[in-house]
């Protein structure tokens, strides 16, 4: 896995992915798995660190169409839509 993504270093997760992936992350390859967990006491709606960005990003592949559904065959052509929607998103905010 490190030789595929040489960058990555911290992963954030849920509450969900707590336990014994943390080790297994960090022992076979080499990342920091940081779960963002929201505190017991807060009762209702309340917006966790890190996790709008993801949300966020989320919302805006799904103004998409071929994001909204995993239509294609490779896995590649699917990164790569998200790479041309990425880059299409930041041309915009320039124009």
């Amino acid at each position: 896995m490190k030789k595929y993504f040489k960058k990555l270093k911290l992963i954030w997760a849920d509450g969900g992915y707590a336990g014994k992936l943390i080790a297994w992350t960090k022992r076979y390859c080499g990342w920091t798995l940081e779960i963002v967990k929201r505190s017991d006491n807060v009762k209702g709606f309340k917006i966790l660190p890190k996790r709008w960005i993801v949300e966020r990003t989320f919302g805006w592949l799904e103004n998409y169409h071929r994001l909204s559904k995993d239509y294609e065959y490779h896995l590649s052509t699917s990164e790569t839509m998200v790479h041309i929607a990425m880059i299409h998103i930041m041309v915009r905010r320039l124009a």
